[in-house]
């Protein structure tokens, strides 16, 4: 009697840490890798070592870009919606609890996209308004506003310091550069628009702060001096339709994703030459590089995967299965 009171003792135990494990499991890991499922209107969280999705949050409608406040508590999205059904909300999931909370309403301004995260503010692009904006998490307001005057202001990049902020504008066929300068006039900022190869859309600023590459729909990068807000070369990257550009943080490659052809273009910086070509799949999207430069991960939007490509040897390691649609992507770390 003793012995089968202790077997279910020991079942009923092994059931609990069985269900113990089970919740820690879906519980948000740290780190953890968030991916955009546009056409689900979800995100996926991520387990970035089993490579395996433990939980998902609803995004908002049409979501295209995702950053993480500092602490890794909590997620924005940019819900676009485009020129049709342009949207005008930042969508807000706490990755604790994996549970959406009330969005933020950016009133007349539309079709937010580009995402950036400095200092816990989160910097928007309004693509329908011409306009960029800060939203203060701790205040849950929009604390200013700044103008661009062109067309489709799409991504967006702010240095760390605050001193720039970067943007792209797909029907202006410019990269606008903002500086600080409270001598300037009532925003505070002026302005430098610096026109480049058609319709720019995915760009980033070198480590070293010194050269920006955007990338063309059209076959091209344009490679602008940042001191000088000059262009200094425009290389034929021989792209079907580029959509993402990342520098990799020790700032030798660039990497270049294709949404017309689903290819991976790796550019040497320096020589700006082709180093590899990878075929990822039907397309390639959002680019994510891990912060210690091992490995990038490449949303492959018609396939519902992300590619894992390790950037030693720029190869695929690995596919994470995601829904429909993956795109944005973020890196969330708790503290």
């Amino acid at each position: 009697m003793l012995a089968k009171r202790f077997w279910i003792l020991s079942s009923v135990q092994l059931v609990l840490i069985l269900v113990s494990g089970s919740l820690v499991v879906c519980q948000t890991p740290s780190p953890a890798l968030l991916v955009l499922e546009k056409e689900d209107k979800s995100m996926a969280i991520v387990d970035p070592f089993t490579l395996k999705v433990v939980a998902r949050a609803p995004a908002g409608e049409d979501p295209h870009e995702v950053v993480v406040s500092q602490d890794g508590n909590r997620a924005y999205i940019s819900n676009y919606g485009g020129f049709r059904t342009p949207q005008n909300t930042l969508s807000v999931v706490d990755l604790n609890s994996q549970k959406a909370l009330p969005p933020v309403d950016l009133g007349p301004l539309k079709a937010p996209h580009g995402l950036e995260m400095v200092n816990d503010k989160v910097y928007f692009t309004a693509e329908g308004s011409k306009a960029i904006g800060c939203y203060d998490p701790a205040t849950k307001q929009v604390e200013w506003v700044v103008g661009t005057g062109q067309g489709r202001t799409h991504m967006l990049k702010v240095t760390h310091d605050l001193r720039e902020i970067f943007t792209a504008s797909m029907t202006s066929s410019t990269i606008t550069v903002f500086e600080r300068d409270t001598n300037a006039d009532s925003s505070g900022w002026t302005e430098a628009n610096i026109p480049v190869s058609p319709a720019p859309e995915g760009f980033d600023v070198s480590p070293d702060g010194k050269e920006l590459w955007a990338a063309s729909h059209q076959e091209t990068v344009t490679i602008i001096d940042v001191a000088t807000k000059k262009v200094i070369q425009t290389i034929n990257v021989h792209t079907k339709f580029a959509n993402r550009l990342k520098f990799t943080p020790d700032g030798k490659h660039v990497l270049i994703s294709d949404l017309g052809n689903g290819d991976l273009i790796v550019v040497d910086a320096t020589s700006r030459s082709e180093v590899k070509r990878v075929s990822l799949g039907h397309g390639a999207a959002g680019i994510l590089i891990a912060p210690d430069g091992k490995v990038a991960y490449i949303a492959v939007s018609p396939d519902g995967n992300v590619a894992v490509v390790e950037l030693k040897t720029f190869s695929v390691t690995a596919r994470i299965l995601t829904g429909k649609g993956p795109d944005g992507l973020a890196w969330a770390v708790r503290k």
